[in-house]
């Protein structure tokens, strides 16, 4: 394949319209010895569990948490209290956390929509960011976030924490070792067997204590519906893109990382609201979709309401199928089933029991991220590799809403000949939230 991954992940984002925002105040670098102070931008959910992984490293300092929900806000600082001995401040607006002068990093852990405003700002102002996955909402976006986190010579790492997690890792090295002969199949799949239907809610008041014209920000303007509203916010075009955005990240990145070519010759897509087809998500609850490389498949394949029982009772996972066995990786761990009576099994070939994972994930993923405050080297999940991963599933959901073949040109960031695709790119930012000029 001609496109490289170099080609695929380097900033080549589109032209970008609106203001600057805030001006580059640099800080210094944190020093080995010195103590690391974070503020947490988005409390509910996977921000604060981020930020519990971030107080069991020694030398962290929680100094201000921000949320738009007051209820929430007040909750987890009375969490951090209790965890650190020390009572956090409080803000409702983001912009003002950045403004502070002693916080090294933010961890931006708000809904899909408020990913990259406080990303770009962070770094205007000197600081390194951990921010949650996907790392954009659309592909404007994401290449708006390589370029500032380049410009301004940041730390970014997102928030694919298996990026750090070891049997991951080897899984990748025996797939890249060639003992699964040549492998022309790679499948990603979550399936959430957890999960059942939301029912249609009325629109409702906005609930006491939340700001919610700053939750909406550039997302259009809707009234309040609690369906839209903290978790289940990513079942809605308008703030994310459902369980490809959401898993489709983390297995996609390593299904892309283990066979080592990133830019799709193809992508098409299908499926829908087949399990709960009156229900109130927009996203679908079924749904494939198929890069195709020239050459091999990768498919993503993810169903809502059952687990599917893949490969032994898998909800989710990365399949790599060879011609002389297929490995299975998920957070569990990984192992290898020979082909026995296919015409490309091969004598010898031997299974790989399950080796395990660590469980660990998470916590090393931080450890990661503050070791390269302190080097300035880049981290395991550096911003190209998340926003590289954040359109490859931008892609399939674009397939999928357009409901046929779309075709990407890696190299000029936009699709070939397709202008109706080529909209579906753009962040198209509202209610007066504009992306900054950089």
């Amino acid at each position: 394949m001609s496109t490289s991954r170099r080609n695929f992940i380097r900033d080549a984002g589109l032209t970008a319209s609106g203001i600057a925002v805030l001006p580059n105040v640099m800080s210094s670098c944190v020093s080995a010895n010195d103590k690391v102070v974070v503020a947490l931008i988005g409390c509910n959910g996977m921000g604060f569990n981020d930020l519990t992984a971030f107080l069991k490293q020694p030398g962290v300092v929680c100094a201000a948490l921000c949320d738009v929900d007051s209820n929430v806000l007040n909750k987890r600082a009375a969490e951090v209290e209790k965890m650190t001995g020390k009572r956090p401040d409080l803000y409702e607006d983001f912009r003002k956390v950045i403004e502070r002068k002693d916080i090294d990093a933010v961890i931006v852990g708000t809904p899909d929509h408020w990913h990259c405003l406080p990303m770009i700002y962070a770094c205007q102002s000197g600081k390194d960011v951990y921010c949650e996955k996907p790392l954009g909402r659309t592909i404007e976006e994401c290449n708006l976030m390589v370029k500032a986190a380049r410009k301004y010579n940041r730390v970014v790492q997102v928030g694919q924490w298996q990026r750090s997690d070891p049997h991951w890792q080897n899984a990748v090295e025996y797939v890249h070792s060639g003992k699964l002969g040549r492998v022309r199949s790679a499948r990603a799949w979550s399936y959430v067997g957890w999960k059942g239907s939301i029912p249609v809610q009325p629109d409702a008041p906005v609930p006491a204590g939340v700001n919610y014209d700053m939750w909406l920000g550039p997302a259009p303007k809707r009234p309040f519906n609690i369906n839209r509203f903290h978790f289940t916010f990513r079942w809605y075009w308008d703030y994310a893109g459902g369980l490809m955005t959401d898993w489709g990240v983390h297995l996609l990145d390593y299904a892309l990382f283990g066979m080592n070519q990133y830019v799709p010759k193809s992508v098409m897509a299908s499926g829908g609201k087949y399990a709960f087809p009156t229900d109130a998500m927009q996203t679908p609850d079924t749904m494939m979709a198929i890069y195709d490389f020239g050459d091999f498949n990768i498919v993503w394949d993810h169903t809502i309401g059952i687990y599917g029982q893949n490969y032994g009772g898998r909800g989710h996972g990365v399949a790599f199928i060879g011609e002389y066995g297929t490995l299975v990786v998920d957070r569990n761990g990984w192992e290898v089933l020979p082909e026995t009576k296919s015409t490309s099994a091969k004598e010898g070939m031997k299974p790989v029991p399950l080796q395990p994972g660590t469980g660990q994930g998470l916590d090393l993923h931080v450890k990661n991220f503050l070791e390269c405050m302190k080097s300035r080297q880049k981290p395991n999940c550096d911003i190209e590799i998340g926003a590289h991963i954040a359109r490859i599933a931008s892609l399939g959901n674009i397939a999928y809403r357009l409901g046929r073949q779309v075709n990407w040109d890696g190299d000029k960031q936009s699709f070939k000949n397709d202008p109706e695709a080529d909209k579906l790119i753009l962040a198209n930012y509202q209610n007066s939230w504009k992306l900054p000029t950089l």
